[in-house]
């Protein structure tokens, strides 16, 4: 009969051919995964030490509706109905 190791050699090259298209994909989301994680981690640790840094403020501007550009593909607010 088999072995384990012989079993495992099987394994690995089923899931490789039956998964070759998805392996890419998965690999990615692993990698943005650990990413997402050691950032995370990291922040907390800078957190719990006192060391985080200071938010940062973003200065914005209220625009009236109707005085701003209008984006590509919509119709400004007074524009009429094309139908």
């Amino acid at each position: 009969m088999f072995g384990l190791s012989e079993l495992a050699i099987i394994l690995i090259v089923v899931i490789a051919v039956i998964g070759a298209r998805k392996l890419p994909e998965l690999a990615r989301s692993a990698g943005k995964s650990a990413r997402i994680l050691k950032a995370e981690a990291r922040a907390a640790r800078d957190e719990e030490a006192g060391t985080a840094p200071a938010p940062r403020v973003v200065q914005g501007e209220i625009v009236p509706p109707g005085t701003g550009p209008t984006p590509p593909g919509a119709r400004a607010a007074d524009a009429p109905d094309p139908r």
